[in-house]
């Protein structure tokens, strides 16, 4: 919880750093869904079929409520597991992603990374630095990922920023741990 406000934060088992991450932060804006100004809202984007949301709180994401009102996903449906590169979750979890957990802004259309049967945790926005710091194993998985020659490939990684373009998307297994993702660009 932020000191000054008296809202604790829903707890989003996909996505458990909002506010690290950007997809939520602090703001006095009025909820879009609930129509209160809870102290936190979310920046990302919704999906649907003329959807015109400019801000939906993280209590409205969290309990459903926005995606039901505004007929709404946070992450397309079809992205959670990369449109089948990754993998399939069940109809619940690609449920709880979609609808009731606040999404992220890519610069392509945005993919959930799923590992060991279930959608992964997403950790954020990763460049170089970043990527290097979270070790080998992620480093050598959005090599892979990536497509990028063995020759490209330094040069790909040292362009990315974490706040740039090209730029990765980082999330961690549930279940075991091993980090993954992609990376993409404008």
């Amino acid at each position: 919880m932020k000191k000054g406000n008296s809202n604790v934060l829903p707890n989003f088992k996909y996505h458990p750093t909002p506010l690290e991450t950007g997809a939520i932060i602090v703001s006095e804006d009025v909820c879009d869904c609930c129509e209160r100004s809870r102290g936190y809202i979310y920046t990302g984007l919704a999906y649907g079929e003329d959807v015109d949301v400019d801000g939906v709180c993280p209590w409205c994401i969290a309990d459903g409520s926005a995606a039901e009102k505004f007929q709404a996903e946070f992450t397309p449906v079809d992205g959670i597991g990369g449109y089948g590169m990754w993998g399939f979750v069940s109809a619940a979890v690609a449920d709880e992603v979609s609808r009731r957990t606040p999404g992220f802004t890519g610069w392509q259309q945005e993919r959930w990374w799923v590992h060991c049967d279930d959608a992964a945790a997403y950790l954020g926005c990763a460049g170089r630095k970043e990527i290097e710091e979270f070790g080998p194993d992620l480093l050598e998985a959005l090599k892979h990922e990536s497509g990028v020659s063995d020759d490209t490939w330094p040069y790909y990684l040292a362009a990315m920023e974490a706040d740039g373009s090209p730029t990765a998307y980082v999330f961690r297994c549930l279940h075991c741990g091993k980090l993954g993702g992609y990376s993409d660009c404008h």
